[in-house]
């Protein structure tokens, strides 16, 4: 058994190794996350992936083990669903839509667009709708008060796809012109409509 004398450097600390296979790990769902919304489950390949993250795709195994254990995680929205819902019930209109928006803007995805590719992918796309249904449409329902929650939770929900629809994919030259267009400016108008489906009427 040897001892580490006084002048003998310590070993390194392992955290750096562990948050750079977080950040590694992070940026592949990213990846994936962008071509699930823009192509076919079937003609994305892990080689695809690993382009688009910057890594290679036996990389891409020993973390996520396939292709499908891979997409499964992608197809999740509970942790984007988590993001999209954490404010107040009163302020929670408007907060969604400018989590909509600033998705867009800062990650160039909007994490409720994924829904509107659902068709695309086949039996995959079943899958993809339930867990929109489970965890966003249905997380929101539970918090609402009031007749008809679930309704109202489709119909908050159908506003912000609508928007994100315009902002990024037909690119509403005003809607994103971030001179004519403030984030929290668009809120403050768009906010409204869609907390008029979350509070329940008097």
């Amino acid at each position: 058994m040897t001892t580490r004398s006084a002048g003998t450097p310590a070993e390194p600390d392992p955290a750096p190794a562990r948050r750079d296979a977080e950040a590694t790990k992070a940026a592949i769902l990213r990846a994936a996350r962008y071509l699930l919304a823009r192509h076919a489950h079937a003609d994305i390949t892990l080689k695809d992936v690993a382009e688009r993250a910057g890594v290679s795709a036996p990389l891409i195994l020993k973390y996520f083990g396939n292709k499908d254990s891979l997409f499964a995680r992608v197809m999740s929205f509970d942790t984007d669903a988590a993001a999209l819902l954490d404010a107040p019930l009163e302020d929670l209109g408007r907060h969604m839509v400018r989590h909509v928006l600033e998705s867009q803007r800062d990650r160039g995805a909007d994490p409720l667009l994924r829904i509107a590719f659902a068709p695309l992918h086949g039996d995959h796309g079943d899958v993809l709708r339930a867990n929109f249904r489970a965890h966003v449409v249905d997380a929101l329902a539970a918090r609402l008060s009031g007749p008809h929650p679930g309704l109202r939770a489709e119909l908050a929900v159908a506003q912000l796809i609508g928007l994100g629809v315009m902002y990024g994919i037909a690119r509403g030259p005003r809607l994103r012109d971030s001179a004519a267009a403030d984030i929290g400016d668009i809120a403050a108008r768009y906010g409204p409509a869609v907390q008029a489906q979350l509070t329940p009427r008097p």
